[in-house]
């Protein structure tokens, strides 16, 4: 469940006590555990924002942190009506906080960042400006990524190209969340309340006019990452099994595979005793049993995969 800060958006009370109109723009941002950057976000996040002159949001979504952020949040809010705040009674995950940010802006654009500052707030601009030359999607690309291993980098690029290799997805290799999407996206995105999300993946999918801005990532600055190796591992097979088929194809390809090569085994045995070779031993008979028990059980479990799914949609709990 979320417990939301009263979002009266049509008009609301600006810092000086006048009404302001509805935003242009909503900049969502999940946080987690990251009382010692929020503060510094804010600010590069408002001055970013400042720069254009136009009515905007700060949609701040704490997703069950554990430390200040919350209080931190709140006093942001109290501080600048500017700041909306949705707060979840725990930790839902990162792909659920950003599907809440989105449900609730109210901008023409909604902008989605981390508030780990790796994603710089100065770009969001940039998105803006290809928005307005009639981009719906602007997604921004990591032209360079300090910080990152070598592993991490080149464990991204491999699922990327996976992904684009086994789906009808075309998910821009080197992106993250971390992009501006027009109201008419946002609408088609809020139809769709699968519990299994992988936002990048869904921007692309709903189709529209998409392109893409290069910017630097930076080294996260303070606290620790929010997706280690297990996390990363995780997300990638929800992307995987979000928009393809093909895990569960394999267990008929491998039906084949392994039907096929019995065939050749019992062509080979009769040849081999129609020519008078004696076959002798249990040796092979136990291998084969074992080999088929273990392709069944992989077989099982990509079938109990999205046999759990299925059983996560049906039940039709809050997304949070």
């Amino acid at each position: 469940m979320a417990i939301v800060e009263p979002l009266e958006m049509t008009r609301m009370r600006g810092q000086a006590g006048q009404m302001s109109i509805r935003p242009n723009y909503s900049i969502v941002a999940p946080v987690f555990n990251e009382q010692e950057l929020l503060p510094e976000f804010y600010r590069r996040a408002i001055a970013a924002m400042e720069t254009l002159g136009e009515p905007f949001e700060l949609v701040l979504i704490n997703d069950g942190s554990r430390d200040r952020s919350a209080a931190i949040m709140r006093e942001l809010h109290e501080h600048d009506p500017r700041v909306k705040v949705i707060s979840f009674s725990r930790n839902f995950g990162h792909q659920l906080a950003i599907t809440a940010g989105i449900d609730y802006a109210q901008g023409k654009a909604v902008v989605v960042i981390d508030s780990d500052l790796q994603d710089p707030p100065e770009v969001i601009p940039n998105l803006i400006a290809e928005w307005k030359q009639g981009s719906q999607v602007v997604f921004a690309i990591r032209t360079e990524r300090e910080g990152e291993t070598a592993f991490k980098k080149a464990t991204a690029s491999l699922f990327y190209r996976i992904i684009r290799t086994i789906t009808n997805v075309d998910i821009p290799v080197d992106t993250g969340d971390f992009r501006l999407m027009d109201r008419k996206v946002v609408e088609a995105l809020k139809q769709m309340r699968e519990q299994k999300r992988f936002m990048r993946g869904l921007s692309v999918w709903v189709g529209f006019k998409q392109t893409g801005v290069g910017y630097k990532r930076d080294a996260r600055k303070a606290g620790e990452t929010k997706y280690p190796l297990r996390k990363m591992v995780k997300f990638a097979l929800d992307g995987i099994t979000a928009f393809s088929y093909l895990p569960l194809q394999l267990a008929t390809y491998s039906g084949f595979t392994i039907g096929g090569l019995g065939i050749i085994g019992i062509i080979a045995v009769v040849l081999l005793r129609m020519f008078g070779t004696q076959l002798t031993g249990q040796a092979t008979t136990l291998v084969m049993v074992l080999f088929m028990g273990g392709v069944q059980l992989v077989c099982l479990g990509i079938i109990g995969e999205y046999l759990g799914r299925i059983y996560d949609e049906v039940k039709k709990r809050p997304l949070y």
